[in-house]
């Protein structure tokens, strides 16, 4: 991870078919394309590796978990329950339909505690969001369980933990909705785009029209399509997609060398005592896109994750002091900092959370300190890095 480090001649060969027809756009022109579908055959290559009916490619992985919110019929009023740890997309997403963002506590495997969303459930409740972040899953058999219980819809963001599994499913493909990003620091890029998956015929027609102005896609005239519901412009372009469909094509390479050098940076560490891991729920496998461990205390993780920096061992986040990841630094959500007005759904519903006690998740995420694995390393480099991060570890407990 990332994807773009490996860019190569077949990501060129896409690109330069798209460049041949002069078409950039997914939809019409068919008589001067060529036969170049790019978006279509990335979203049934999509289908196919993610072991799901329906894929909807769209422009990025924020428009994917919109577009999926939508496609479900959430709106101005329903809650979302998603995790205290995530990227400032998971709220973005919910905000942008009027729909309430219910932030609850994750556990020590980074993602959504079941117990905290089990508390957060009221009768204005829709859906369950669990985040895979940095490359590992949630407990989704149990909240797949909650939302059964519930009749709650489970949304999973996947778009750290492209290539993960649960069960035997790939992330994404276990709950009623999955969402990818293909952004540029993304396991599989695009450049810029993002995807929905599904096996429910509504939401992916519904993600089909809504991401393309309300168009329903009947006919071969683009100009009498007709329009059954408000849409908006989420659409990928027809270059994004070439690049995403070389990329896909690799996606099993480039798991196999995230879990060599993430195995040998593991291996290091787990020399060390006080070093622990986070927790993988049982049936899952990773994407290996990131290393997490924690330290003892926050101090140490702290202190640690400066001396790394300092010591040239690039790559390596401390997520608790995070702007864009971490609920401690959003602000401009517990203070509704919107160049509009809000909804007054989202005014009256949305907690107040900097009186909010989320020292659960501080508890695991002030200790933790993660590691993207990079698929450029060489053996030699992957080697002196784990040797590294080890010494200087030890230096600091």
């Amino acid at each position: 991870m990332p994807g773009f480090e490996l860019f190569g001649d077949n990501e060129k060969k896409h690109v330069e078919e798209v460049l041949d027809t002069g078409v950039l756009m997914r939809y019409g022109f068919d008589g001067m394309r060529n036969n170049q579908w790019k978006a279509l055959a990335l979203e049934k290559a999509l289908c196919s590796r993610m072991q799901v009916k329906h894929a909807q490619l769209v422009s990025s992985g924020t428009a994917a978990l919109t577009v999926a919110l939508a496609s479900a019929g959430v709106g101005a009023g329903d809650e979302v329950i998603m995790p205290t740890f995530t990227f400032v997309a998971s709220f973005e997403s919910i905000l942008a339909i009027g729909a309430v963002p219910i932030l609850v506590d994750v556990d020590d495997t980074l993602t959504l505690a079941p117990t905290a969303v089990e508390k957060a459930i009221t009768e204005k409740t829709k859906v369950v969001m669990p985040v895979h972040m940095c490359g590992s899953m949630a407990n989704l058999s149990a909240l797949k369980a909650i939302c059964n219980n519930h009749n709650l819809l489970l949304l999973e963001d996947a778009c750290q933990a492209i290539g993960g599994s649960y069960e035997g499913k790939p992330l994404g493909s276990y709950g009623d909705l999955g969402c990818f990003s293909f952004d540029y620091v993304k396991t599989i890029t695009c450049g810029e785009g993002g995807a929905v998956i599904t096996n429910n015929e509504t939401y992916y027609s519904n993600a089909d029209h809504y991401s393309d102005h309300g168009h329903d896609h009947v006919g071969s005239d683009r100009g009498a399509e007709t329009h059954p519901f408000l849409g908006y412009n989420y659409r990928i372009s027809e270059l994004h997609a070439a690049v995403g469909l070389a990329q896909i094509e690799r996606l099993d390479d480039f798991l196999g060398i995230q879990q060599k050098n993430y195995t040998i940076l593991r291996n290091a560490l787990a020399t060390i005592p006080e070093v622990t891991f986070r927790r993988v729920p049982e049936g899952g496998v990773e994407s290996y896109a990131f290393l997490n461990f924690f330290m003892p205390d926050e101090t140490t993780a702290k202190k640690t994750h400066t001396a790394l920096g300092k010591a040239g061992v690039d790559a390596c986040f401390y997520w608790f002091d995070n702007n864009w990841h971490y609920y401690r630094k959003w602000e401009h959500l517990t203070q509704l900092k919107s160049l509009g007005n809000l909804s007054q759904e989202v005014r009256n519903q949305l907690q107040d959370y900097t009186k909010a006690d989320f020292s659960a998740s501080d508890h695991w995420v002030g200790r933790n300190i993660s590691c993207l694995i990079k698929l450029s390393w060489s053996t030699e480099e992957i080697h002196e890095r784990a040797a590294k991060m080890a010494e200087i570890i030890r230096e600091n407990l």
